[in-house]
């Protein structure tokens, strides 16, 4: 009798986790993102911008943020790191992807990156939150603007939302996140992974 109120205890008051991609091209500023993160919801101080290297291969940052568990994987954004990207995607509830706001140069290689992730089969109804990144910079365009000129096609029924941030200064992030935490938390691809695992708690 104790092991099953101690399951239903465990059901009811654990808190889900969720895996989170960090994806964009090199520069847009995902690792700054996942230190920025690691310090407004956590006791760890995040690295500081000024010591934060390119990313080879992967970095894994973990927060608790209105009663989930998030873990966020960030992966390198150069050319040659971006065929790893799709070893991830099975397991992931949801994407943010990192566009540097201030560098309009880089919007259409952006795009055409994005758009690569999103036609892909294993990411099929995971929420995206497409994050215009250096907002704190002279020059960085509007979220409206990001959103006219990715005109993205390739949405169908998914979950989405452009977000100015900072994550240099924290400008617009914990907004975004409980925004991303709410949605996965109602997306039917987080249905499908609790399925296909068998959990309640861990999905």
């Amino acid at each position: 009798m104790f092991s099953l109120f101690y399951g239903l205890w465990k059901y009811l008051f654990s808190k889900t986790e969720f895996h989170v991609l960090i994806l964009g091209i090199d520069k847009a500023g995902k690792t700054t993102l996942l230190e920025k993160l690691k310090s407004l919801y956590s006791n760890l101080e995040g690295l500081p911008p000024d010591r934060i290297v390119p990313t080879v291969g992967l970095n894994i940052g973990r927060i608790e943020a209105s009663n989930a568990k998030l873990v966020f994987w960030d992966l390198g954004g150069q050319v040659g790191l971006r065929t790893i990207w799709e070893k991830y995607y099975e397991e992931a509830h949801a994407i943010i992807y990192v566009i540097d706001a201030a560098c309009p140069s880089s919007f259409e290689h952006s795009k055409s990156a994005l758009e690569k992730v999103l036609r892909h089969e294993d990411l099929r109804g995971a929420p995206l939150l497409i994050l215009a990144n250096k907002q704190d910079l002279p020059g960085a365009v509007s979220v409206e603007e990001l959103a006219r000129y990715l005109d993205l096609k390739e949405l169908d029924e998914r979950l989405y939302m452009f977000q100015a941030v900072s994550a240099y200064d924290g400008t617009g992030v914990k907004f975004a996140i409980e925004w991303l935490v709410e949605v996965m938390e109602r997306s039917k691809r987080t249905e499908v992974l609790r399925i296909r695992t068998g959990g309640a708690g861990h999905v």
